[in-house]
């Protein structure tokens, strides 16, 4: 990307929101937009960014057989009759945006098991078509009353929702353990510490439920971790009636061993039992010819809270000064950001378009109006993680490559700029 393409707004690092340093500076930037608060338009740095860690999540549930599918944004209330939760959500939580017109009562989905369920009665007949797992990535809706952290709780934002069928209590909850499996794997790639805790299942109607928190000051959640077996709880477990059950299934043996931190939730397991197929009437016939209702798990992944989550965990200093941040290599919108004097441009613009030719996404600054230094500054509110200076020190030979997180440089040669980042 050229980035005088990009028309980045001018801004002063000295006034950004100390407590969500990176999302404030896209947004003085002009890469997210805030329509209304809670409702936000996304610019090339996030959407790419978004790109990246949803076919990471693509990735790991197709390689556990999950099948990706999409459902209605737009839900008909006839539908969330059937499970007996419309009122539940336009009413008594309040969750839901609904529309009442000539043609009907709708709400914008803030959840899909409703569609989910009837999406796989349609699909699975039979207990032959047993053990069957649809999953999607899209825009959810709720109507959070004080949206606030940016993207950490806004009134749109982007999900992957997951939905198994089986037949018995058993496959649902190996599943619910396979989708563990899954969800620890995907975060290990995003380079997230998470921590699994058990949790209150919620308006989702599962009681068995497990959430996936990531330790932060920015968090709105409290936990109680135990940091050499990894695991934990979130603090309103200690609520349940029967909270002992709940703490010995998530294999942890004395609460006075763990330790209290803030965080914030980025995905969430639930084992939903019958609850919507006996609520809905939609069943598969089993193996004696009986027809039985589903048992079926959702799993939910928030994109907008694991980037959000990923920029403010990879904030830069200077000397107690906010620099800026660098997104990870692996999940970076572009790898590399390429800045040059006019005397190397020529060479500055081969690299960058050998770079492209071996789909390694670049940025060239070629914006004329500024000066070395303040482009060399905004490498670092844009998040890309490596840096090359092509300035009066060039010998036309070897390149300094710099990490922008760690400072770090080491030289390489152009003739080996390529295969260093394949290698990468």
């Amino acid at each position: 990307m050229k980035l005088s393409k990009l028309n980045m707004k001018k801004i002063n690092i000295d006034t950004v929101d100390k407590n969500y340093i990176a999302q404030d500076i896209l947004l003085k930037l002009g890469e997210l937009y805030q329509f209304e608060s809670g409702i936000y338009g996304y610019g090339n740095i996030w959407t790419k960014f978004y790109k990246n860690v949803e076919s990471i999540i693509i990735d790991e549930l197709d390689k556990a057989d999950c099948i990706q599918v999409e459902f209605p944004k737009l839900q008909p209330k006839k539908i969330w009759d059937m499970s007996d939760r419309w009122n539940q959500y336009t009413k008594d939580n309040d969750i839901m945006f609904n529309i009442d017109n000539n043609l009907g009562e709708y709400g914008l989905a803030p959840t899909a098991e409703e569609c989910a369920t009837i999406f796989g009665s349609n699909r699975l007949p039979s207990y032959k078509n047993l053990p069957t797992t649809y999953y999607q990535i899209g825009e959810k809706f709720r109507k959070e009353k004080r949206a606030r952290g940016y993207l950490f709780r806004p009134r749109t934002f982007i999900m992957m929702d997951a939905y198994s069928f089986d037949k018995d209590y058993e496959g649902m909850h190996s599943t619910f353990n396979k989708m563990h499996d899954v969800y620890m794997n995907i975060f290990k790639r995003l380079g997230i510490n998470i921590i699994p805790v058990v949790s209150d299942g919620g308006t989702m109607g599962g009681r068995v439920s497990e959430e996936f928190q990531a330790i932060t000051k920015l968090g709105e959640d409290i936990i109680l971790y135990d940091e050499e077996k990894n695991i934990g709880m979130n603090k309103e477990v200690l609520e349940f009636d029967d909270k002992d059950t709940f703490i010995k299934a998530f294999g942890v043996d004395n609460i006075e061993n763990l330790k209290e931190y803030n965080s914030v939730e980025l995905g969430n397991n639930f084992e939903l039992g019958t609850k919507y197929s006996e609520t809905m009437n939609l069943c598969f016939q089993d193996e004696d010819g009986t027809m039985k209702p589903y048992y079926m798990g959702c799993y939910g992944i928030g994109l907008g809270r694991i980037i959000a989550t990923i920029l403010e965990n990879n904030i830069i200093y200077k000397e107690d000064k906010i620099k800026g941040f660098s997104i990870p290599y692996n999940v970076a919108p572009y790898k590399v950001q390429i800045i040059y004097n006019e005397n190397n441009k020529d060479t500055a613009f081969k690299i960058y378009n050998e770079l492209l030719e071996n789909n390694i996404p670049t940025i060239i600054d070629d914006r004329s109006d500024l000066s070395l230094g303040s482009r060399i500054n905004d490498v670092y509110l844009l998040g890309t993680p490596k840096l090359i200076v092509i300035g009066n020190k060039f010998d036309g030979t070897n390149l300094e490559i710099e990490n922008t997180l760690e400072g770090s440089k080491e030289s390489v040669s152009v003739s080996d700029i390529v295969d260093y980042f394949k290698r990468i």
